[in-house]
């Protein structure tokens, strides 16, 4: 009888001891996933970061030849600190977005008044430098959505879905593109 319980005990421990187990290694999966997610989207705020940075330097520039239009001075000055301020993958794309077009409309309309500032080599520096940037913000918003797409994959399988609605992990937004961004941008030279 004694060894029958013994038995029946070890059996017992043997059987907690592996539900432990997968269950600390699913949560642990679950943790390594989550921060790959946080990791990529620290990666997007660099990069964003990054260009807000140049624009300081553009703005500089572009004023040793003109004196601007506030008004777009002012709609790319408050993109900027949008950026800055942005803390979720949705923030970070509308803000982007909205950083996007107000460089944009303020580069052409610079571009466009004064010719002769496209043949400063600082200005064309610059320009490189932010297309650069430009690069590397749409490889991390990859990055980012591809790590979204596995944590989020892996939030939702069996039996890890059951562990990440015990322990409080859920879904994560996709870094995607505003509505309208998918027209190409009209540029005139005239």
């Amino acid at each position: 009888m004694k060894k029958t319980g013994l038995i029946i005990l070890a059996s017992v421990a043997a059987v907690i001891i592996i539900i432990v187990l997968a269950v600390s290694g699913t949560y642990n999966s679950l943790v390594s996933s989550k921060e790959a997610v946080d990791n990529a989207q620290a990666q997007i705020s660099v990069q964003l970061q990054r260009r807000a940075d140049l624009i300081p330097n553009f703005v500089a520039t572009v004023q040793g030849y003109s004196d601007y239009e506030q008004e777009t001075f002012t709609a790319v000055t408050e993109a900027r600190a949008a950026v800055s301020g942005a803390g979720t993958a949705s923030e970070q794309a509308e803000a982007s977005e909205q950083l996007d077009s107000a460089i944009s409309v303020w580069v052409n309309a610079i571009t466009e008044a004064y010719p002769e500032l496209k043949a400063n080599e600082q200005y064309q520096a610059l320009q490189y430098e932010l297309a650069g940037t430009e690069n590397r913000i749409a490889t991390a918003r990859k990055d980012y959505n591809e790590s979204a797409r596995e944590y989020n994959v892996s939030v939702k399988k069996f039996p890890k879905n059951i562990i990440a609605g015990m322990f409080g992990f859920s879904e994560v937004d996709y870094f995607e593109a505003q509505d309208g961004t998918e027209s190409v941008p009209q540029v005139s030279f005239e």
